[in-house]
């Protein structure tokens, strides 16, 4: 088993609550209605985005990517963290058992 980390930093004028709210919190709609050509779905088959909810997302038709499932680990509406685990499809690449994201705001 390997662990590689990468970190990186984006600074905006957008406080973090709202781009908290839009990104993560609506991202699930706002996503696919803004790059259309990116991603074709993203829809919830187990949960409704708590932690242990999974979410399909299928790419669109020039994605090299067709699909991948990812599990929502964590949730923290009040401090702005977001935990998920991409846990099966293409971004796998058949050699990965899961790669797992935190996004902190």
């Amino acid at each position: 088993m390997g662990v590689l980390t990468y970190e990186s930093e984006v600074i905006t004028a957008i406080p973090p609550a709202k781009m908290f709210k839009a990104c993560i919190l609506d991202g699930d709609n706002l996503i696919p209605k803004i790059l259309a050509q990116a991603f074709k779905s993203i829809e919830y088959i187990e949960g409704n985005g708590e932690p242990g909810s999974i979410k399909k997302v299928t790419f669109g038709e020039g994605s090299q990517l067709k699909y991948m499932k990812q599990k929502v680990e964590a949730v923290d509406k009040e401090n702005f963290v977001y935990i998920y685990s991409v846990i099966e499809g293409d971004a796998l690449m058949n050699k990965l058992e899961k790669i797992t994201y935190e996004t902190k705001l």
